[in-house]
């Protein structure tokens, strides 16, 4: 289990409604044929074959590239790496594949495919342009997770192509592959907060062993699958759809990868939103920090909303947590609820205060010796399926994420400056987030780009970076930095008072906000709060 795979809300609802829970309780077509019917102020056209200006050193791209045709079909049925929740979509669903540089500092140089999927607007006399969705992750396939959470979307596919992709590096789009099923189902069993040096080190020796599988399998995509690239292929994307702006929509990680475009490509921004915001100011270990604080903070509010305190439902868990370190609970599917994985079952429906009720059950159950329901959100939250196969979503997400950070902490550095700290702003996460530190990207065989995120983008439209209060991944304090980071002018800030992670879908105040941006351009006061 890690944290840092925010999944997004949809995703995560995705998955809980797939059953992973409830079961405890018992036609060829061509990009750009639709110019003619466009309306509004996005469905301009780009020439084909020209690259419109992104950022200073932004390379222009052959016209080979931005002038391909892609070849829309009916989709075909998921693959393994997109997870045993992606479903095959229904007939209003296309898939193609875009050419896009491997290297972008190579333009002409070896290409790469990336899985596309769309549903074309239902209003073709009003259509505005596409609508590009990432969900999350990183690592999270958007070919398999916007079909499953179209119907959030029902008012914005009125004018909208819905478009969604697997990134570099993702499922479809050469995806990262490190290691086979025995080696992750090992990897989750491992104690992830050892106590002994033995433990020390059969933590560390798997993340090193990761990194090195990830080499071998993938080596030829690893060192190009950072944000910035993905950032370039939404552009390439927005050319070969033919928008002349690129309208977008990211939920969590994918707020960063927004973010990075607007900042590579500040003139082609079109209508951007940005929901349940990554700190663009947190550093690798800031970051870690804050999802701590973050996690906890939806913990206790969980309690609170149960009737207990924050002390006694925190020392309740953390008291149940140190009795599975020194046994194991059995379970009804065979296997045993470790500490690791009961910290990775609680987290999960902490993501959506409509889950809570799991989380209950899951509590009172393992208290009275049945590991079974949190060890099965454990496994819905790992995407391991009922044969016991994992998706790569895991590995992806890595991949990413240690190309984009040069954070890489050692296990000295974790006793020495991070642990203690972390374990006082969270008892519960504090203590596995400070050693995901040194399990994360420290033997990783890329190094990163950047110490955060560069986002400022001055000269381009106006962007609405939206927070709620309660997020546990994505703390509220980081979309307040997204828009001071955008720039005066460019960041407008939504508060939405509540719980989960993620906004849109989760209140009329917050969605009819975003909903009338995207559709009419309305854009709210910088600091709107929706209670």
């Amino acid at each position: 289990m890690t944290t840092r795979v925010r999944a997004g809300a949809l995703a995560a609802a995705a998955l809980l409604a797939a059953g992973a829970i409830a079961g405890c309780d018992s036609s060829t077509d061509t990009a750009g044929d639709d110019g003619k019917n466009a309306a509004g102020p996005s469905a301009s056209r780009t020439t084909p074959g020209r690259a419109a200006p992104g950022g200073p050193g932004e390379p222009v791209l052959p016209a080979t590239l931005t002038g391909q045709k892609l070849e829309w079909k009916q989709c075909a049925a998921p693959v393994k790496a997109q997870g045993s929740s992606a479903q095959k979509p229904g007939k209003q669903w296309q898939c193609a594949r875009l050419k896009a540089p491997l290297d972008y500092k190579k333009p002409t140089g070896e290409t790469i495919a990336i899985a596309l999927i769309r549903s074309k607007a239902t209003d073709r006399s009003r259509r505005i342009g596409s609508l590009l969705f990432n969900f999350g992750g990183p690592g999270g396939s958007g070919v398999a997770g916007l079909p499953g959470s179209a119907d959030e979307f029902k008012t914005l596919h009125s004018r909208y192509d819905l478009v969604s992709f697997d990134p570099r590096g993702v499922a479809e789009s050469s995806e990262v592959t490190c290691r086979g099923d025995k080696e992750i189902e090992a990897g989750h069993r491992l104690d992830f907060t050892p106590d002994t040096p033995a433990e020390e080190q059969a933590y560390l020796d798997d993340s090193k062993a990761f990194g090195a599988g990830c080499a071998k399998k993938s080596g030829r995509v690893l060192p190009h699958v950072g944000t910035a690239n993905a950032a370039r292929d939404m552009d390439l994307m927005r050319q070969v759809l033919g928008d002349k702006k690129l309208n977008y929509l990211g939920f969590s990680y994918g707020t960063e990868l927004g973010g990075t475009y607007a900042h590579l490509f500040p003139k082609n921004v079109g209508r951007l939103v940005l929901d349940a915001v990554v700190d663009p100011a947190a550093d690798y270990a800031a970051h870690s920090r804050g999802q701590a604080l973050g996690f906890q903070r939806a913990l206790e509010n969980y309690f609170k909303s149960r009737g207990i305190s924050a002390k006694d439902g925190t020392a309740r868990v953390v008291g149940l947590l140190g009795r599975l370190d020194r046994k194991p609970l059995p379970t009804t599917e065979g296997r045993t609820l470790t500490e690791s994985l009961a910290l990775t079952g609680i987290v999960f429906p902490l993501y959506s205060e409509d889950r809570w009720e799991y989380l209950t059950k899951g509590l009172n159950e393992a208290e009275n010796g049945d590991g079974t329901r949190l060890l099965l959100m454990a496994e819905a939250y790992n995407s391991r399926d009922e044969s016991g196969h994992y998706s790569t979503q895991d590995h992806s997400q890595r991949a990413i994420s240690c190309a984009d950070t040069k954070g890489r902490v050692t296990a000295a550095e974790v006793r020495s400056r991070h642990l203690a700290e972390f374990t006082k702003v969270s008892p519960v996460f504090g203590p596995y987030l400070a050693w995901d530190l040194a399990g994360w990207c420290a033997d990783w065989p890329v190094p990163g780009e950047s110490d955060t995120p560069e986002v400022a983008a001055a000269g381009a439209a106006p962007i609405l970076v939206v927070g709620t209060t309660g997020d546990p991944a994505t703390p509220y304090e980081g979309a307040k930095r997204m828009a001071d980071e955008l720039g005066a002018g460019v960041g407008v800030l939504l508060t939405n008072k509540g719980e989960g992670h993620g906004a849109y879908g989760n209140g009329a105040c917050a969605t009819g906000t975003v909903d009338a941006y995207l559709l009419d351009g309305r854009i709210p006061a910088n600091g709107k709060t929706c209670s």
